[in-house]
């Protein structure tokens, strides 16, 4: 995992999420970051938000995956 990934993945994230996060392990961190591209890379609606806003997708990506242990999870 490349740690621009996780950069860009905690950027994405609200303050409040991106506290939490950085809280958590590395090793989770990187894990929930990797959900995260995932999430972008799966998801069709976050394709058209990512036409009109890249920015908004990629926050409600990090949302998804943070809220809803989209692949990440706590573990």
């Amino acid at each position: 995992m490349q740690t621009d990934s996780l950069t860009r993945f905690l950027n994405a994230l609200s303050p409040e999420h991106r506290q939490e996060v950085s809280g958590r392990p590395h090793e989770q961190q990187e894990r929930l970051a990797a959900a995260w591209e995932a999430e972008l890379e799966r998801d069709v609606d976050l394709d058209t938000l990512d036409e009109l806003s890249p920015a908004a997708a990629e926050s409600e990506a990090a949302r998804r995956v943070v809220e809803g242990g989209a692949g990440g999870g706590a573990s």
